[in-house]
C-alpha cells in the first residue's frame, strides 16, 4: 500500500513538473517569438510618424516603391530615420527595430492593420523646409525644445530617400549615410561658449567682466607661438562682451593664460561639461538608442599653442552639433542643467496599445544658475547687437563660429543659440560646410528653421 502511495506521489510530482515546464515554455515562446520573427526573412515592420502624423518610415514598402509617397519624400530625414536594410546602423529604425514588429504570438504576422508604430517628436514639414533651404549644399541643422527635450529638426546633407534602395551606393556622396548632427565636428568659435562658461564659473562674473585684453591682430603667446585674429589690424582693448561679439582669438588666448583662470580648474570644468579631456575615454550621448558622439579636446598647458587653439575651437577639439545645442539649453533655461534630447514621443505595439511614453529629463548641474544667467545675457546682447537684422522676428542669443577643416583647405560656418519666446523655446545648431564656395549662410538656415517652427498666429 505504501508503495502505491509513493508511486502516486512521484507521478503527481512529475505531472506538476510537466505542467510547470509547459507553462514556462509557452511563456518563453510568447516572449521570445517576436525576437525570432524579427530575425527571420518574413518579418513585417510598422510605421514611424512625425509629431503631426506625417509618415517618416513605412515598413510595408518594398525597395524602389516611391509611388505611395512621391519621389524623395523621406530625403530630409532619411539618414536619421533610416531603415532595417543594414546599410545604416546608427539610425532610429535600426536602433529600435523591435518596437516596429508587426507580429504577435496570438495573431502571427499582421500584414494589414498592424499598429506597431513609433511616434517621433520631429516636424516633417519644418525639416523639409530646412533641407530645401540648403539648396544641395552640405551641412546639417538641429533644433529642439529646450523645455521638453523634443527634437524638432534634425536634417543632414547629403541625404537619401531610403525607399530607393542602395543600388547606387558607390556613387553616394561622402556623409550620405549618417546624420552629421550626431558626430564630432570642429566647432570653431562656438567653442568659446564653453571657455566663457568655464571662466565665469571659476573666476566669477564680477572679476571676469572687469578684465580687458588688447588685440593688435596677432598675439605672441608665452610659448612664443602666434595666435592670429581674423581682424588684420586687431580690435584694440576688449571687454569680454566685445571679445565674444567680435570673436577675437587673441583675447581668448590671453584669457587662457591669465593666472586668475586656474588651469586645473579649467580642465575640471571642461570635463564637467562633457568633454573627454586629453586621454580620457570618450563615450556617447544616448538618444533613443542612437549614439551621439561626445566632445573631446586636448588641454595640456595654459601657454601651449594647441591648448589655447583648442579653447578657441580649433586644434584637437571636436563637438557634435547636438551637444553644442544641448549646452545652449542649460543657458537658456537658466539652470545650468541640460535638457536631455529625445526623438521618440510614444510607441504602440501591433494592437495599438501604448507601450512607451517619453518624459522630460535633465543632466546633472554643469554650472551654476549665476553663470547661466551671465552667459545668457552675453549671448542675448550679441544677438541684439549683431543679428537682429539678419535673424528677424525672433529674439535670439547666439554665437557664431568659423571652423578650419581638412588641414585648413576648407572652412565651415556654424551658429549656435536659443530663442527666448515662450511660444518657441528652441535651442539650435546649424553647420554650413565649405562656406567659401557657397552663398549660403548659417544665419539664413536659422531664419528658415525658426520661421518653420513658429506656431501660427491665433
Amino acid at each position: 500500500m505504501k508503495s502505491i502511495r509513493r508511486c502516486q506521489h512521484i507521478m503527481s510530482l512529475f505531472l506538476v513538473m510537466f505542467i510547470a515546464g509547459m507553462v514556462t515554455l509557452v511563456v518563453k515562446i510568447q516572449r521570445e517569438s517576436a525576437f525570432y520573427m524579427m530575425n527571420s526573412d518574413k518579418h513585417v515592420l510598422g510605421m514611424v510618424y512625425d509629431r503631426n502624423g506625417d509618415v517618416l518610415f513605412d515598413g510595408s514598402l518594398k525597395e524602389g516603391d516611391t509611388s505611395k509617397y512621391g519621389d524623395n519624400y523621406f530625403i530630409d530625414v532619411g539618414n536619421l530615420i533610416g531603415d532595417d536594410n543594414g546599410q545604416m546602423t546608427n539610425t532610429l529604425v535600426a536602433k529600435n527595430v523591435e518596437k516596429l514588429n508587426n507580429y504577435s504570438f496570438s495573431e502571427g504576422i499582421v500584414d494589414e492593420g498592424g499598429k506597431a508604430a513609433i511616434y517621433t517628436t520631429l516636424d516633417h514639414k519644418a525639416n523639409r523646409k530646412v533641407y530645401d533651404a540648403f539648396s544641395g549644399n552640405d551641412g546639417c541643422a538641429v533644433a529642439y525644445n529646450y523645455k521638453t527635450g523634443e527634437i524638432l529638426v534634425c536634417t543632414s546633407l547629403p541625404s537619401l530617400d531610403v525607399t530607393k534602395g542602395y543600388s547606387e551606393l558607390k556613387s553616394f556622396r561622402n556623409g550620405t549615410l549618417m546624420s552629421k548632427n550626431m558626430y564630432g565636428t570642429v566647432p570653431g568659435s562656438t567653442q568659446k561658449v564653453s571657455t566663457v562658461v568655464s571662466a565665469l564659473e571659476i573666476m566669477g562674473p564680477e572679476l571676469l567682466l572687469s578684465k580687458t585684453f588688447n588685440c593688435t591682430g596677432k598675439y605672441n603667446n608665452k610659448s612664443g607661438k602666434d595666435i592670429d585674429c581674423h581682424e588684420l589690424y586687431g580690435h584694440g582693448d576688449l571687454t569680454l562682451q566685445q571679445a565674444v561679439e567680435k570673436s577675437c582669438n587673441p583675447y581668448f588666448a590671453q584669457l587662457v593664460e591669465d593666472p586668475d583662470l586656474d588651469f586645473e580648474e579649467l580642465k575640471k570644468m571642461y570635463t564637467k561639461l562633457g568633454y573627454a579631456v586629453n586621454d580620457a575615454k570618450s563615450d556617447y550621448i544616448n538618444i533613443d538608442g542612437i549614439e551621439c558622439e561626445k566632445a573631446s579636446t586636448t588641454l595640456t598647458d595654459p601657454y601651449d599653442f594647441q591648448t589655447q587653439w583648442g579653447c578657441i575651437g580649433q586644434g584637437d577639439t571636436l563637438v557634435s552639433p547636438v551637444q553644442l545645442m544641448m549646452w545652449q539649453s542649460a543657458i537658456a533655461n537658466g539652470t545650468g542643467k541640460m535638457t536631455m534630447p529625445h526623438l521618440i514621443q510614444e510607441v504602440t505595439n501591433v494592437k495599438g496599445k501604448v507601450t512607451e511614453k517619453a518624459s522630460t529629463s535633465y543632466s546633472k548641474e554643469l554650472f551654476s544658475e549665476k553663470t547661466a544667467d551671465s552667459m545668457k545675457q552675453i549671448l542675448l546682447t550679441n544677438g541684439a547687437n549683431n543679428y537682429s537684422n539678419i535673424i528677424r522676428n525672433h529674439t535670439v542669443g547666439v554665437k557664431s563660429g568659423t571652423a578650419q577643416v581638412e588641414n585648413g583647405q576648407k572652412e565651415n560656418s556654424l551658429l549656435v543659440g536659443f530663442v527666448t519666446d515662450p511660444e518657441l523655446p528652441v535651442a539650435f545648431c546649424v553647420v554650413v560646410e565649405d562656406r567659401n564656395n557657397t552663398y549660403l549662410t548659417a544665419e539664413y538656415i536659422t531664419q528658415v528653421m525658426l520661421d518653420a517652427l513658429t506656431p501660427p498666429a491665433n
